[in-house]
């Protein structure tokens, strides 16, 4: 008999409510409860990067009480099973990863088992089941931070991939927390295209991939959800944003280094259309990045293409998901940091599509969102994936 296991996948980089710790972190909660709510999912998957912020050191234990507020609201009580995978153990400088994920399940939902990677085998989920630390010797995760060779020019960071393994019925999958690097400058980010952040990521992905894929164990479809720092071609985007432009390049007073990038309007009193520094991105006409959601800057977004072959995507329909402001009063206004991006994705191995209900009546019942459109949720909106998992019961 077919059956249907309604999913909700969600991924949230959440260290800017770590570094403002406030009135942003309830309002971030009561809107992920209202998109739970909306949605009725038998099984969540809560992914997060960059657990305890920039100052984890100092935030760690607000990270704690974060998870704790999550698990203990009254908005989770149908929920009756719980897996919690928290690495918070920076003093583990090799292996800390700064990931989180989190499992919910839902009392309807009575037949799901997790894989344990060292007896290889599957069991049943019972009760709550929570691992925070280094996660070394939980051998229901797999968690790994990117090898140091992989960016000898960078300082290294907590960037690295979880991973989980589940039969929701008789449908294995596994579940992948992903955080890869990010643009360190705006300027090197023009150099070249793609850039050489691109590169980095596309290598960092592909390394992630083989080892979910690996001889290890019996390969599953795959999820892979996190934030990817997936970033617009920021070469070709220049260039096409700044057509009309005289385009200066200032360069710092003792050596050839390029500065800054000015773009002024050849007419307009020579308005300054664009202005780029390492960690500044002003473009005037902001809105282009909002207005039919980004659509128009698609074209751009151009990281995953290299993956067509391993992954598929919805189609994206929200606005850039990163870099919102952090004030409180401007839910929907980026920040002029970086350019925006849309670097927080669920992907989604090309062997999944078989799996994913798709309605008749033209309705596809699968959406693909931001949560907190129009609340600060911190630099990052979360996002999530809701669709119906056929799972078979023999």
């Amino acid at each position: 008999m077919e059956t249907f296991t309604d999913v909700l996948l969600v991924t949230a980089n959440v260290g800017s409510l770590f570094d403002n710790v406030g009135e942003i972190q309830n309002d971030w909660l009561q809107e992920l409860y209202k998109t739970i709510k909306s949605y009725k999912p038998q099984f969540i998957a809560l992914h997060f990067q960059e657990v305890g912020g920039k100052d984890y050191m100092a935030n760690m234990g607000h990270a704690e009480n974060f998870f704790w507020s999550i698990e203990s609201s009254v908005e989770m009580k149908d929920f009756d099973r719980a897996c919690i995978y928290v690495d918070n153990q920076f003093q583990a400088e090799d292996s800390f990863t700064a990931l989180g994920s989190m499992y919910f399940i839902h009392k309807s939902l009575k037949n799901i088992h997790q894989y344990d990677f060292e007896v290889k085998d599957f069991k049943a989920v019972l009760g709550q089941n929570k691992c925070v630390g280094s996660l070394v010797g939980v051998t229901t995760v797999e968690k790994e931070k990117f090898p140091k060779n992989f960016w000898p020019d960078f300082k290294w960071s907590r960037k690295g991939f979880m991973r989980t393994r589940w039969i929701i019925h008789n449908q294995g999958l596994d579940l992948v927390n992903v955080h890869l690097f990010h643009d360190a400058s705006n300027l090197i980010a023009c150099n070249s295209s793609p850039s050489i952040y691109s590169a980095n990521r596309n290598n960092a992905l592909r390394y992630v991939i083989n080892r979910v894929s690996d001889s290890r164990y019996s390969s599953l479809p795959f999820f892979v959800f996190g934030d990817f720092n997936f970033r617009l071609d920021t070469l070709s985007l220049v260039q096409h944003l700044s057509t009309a432009a005289d385009v200066q390049r200032v360069k710092k007073d003792s050596s050839n280094e390029v500065e800054k990038i000015i773009c002024e309007e050849k007419d307009n009193d020579h308005q300054v259309l664009l202005h780029i520094e390492e960690k500044l991105f002003a473009y005037l006409h902001q809105a282009v990045f909002r207005e039919d959601d980004g659509r128009a800057l698609l074209k751009y977004d151009k990281e995953v293409v290299a993956f067509h072959d391993i992954f598929k995507e919805e189609d994206i329909r929200f606005p850039p998901s990163y870099p919102y402001s952090e004030e409180y009063s401007k839910p929907t206004q980026y920040m002029n940091t970086r350019c925006p991006a849309w670097c927080d994705r669920v992907l989604m191995s090309n062997t999944v599509q078989d799996f994913i209900h798709r309605r008749d009546d033209g309705e596809s019942g699968v959406v693909y969102n931001t949560v907190g459109p129009n609340v600060c949720m911190g630099d990052h909106k979360p996002v999530f994936l809701s669709f119906s998992l056929k799972t078979n019961d023999h």
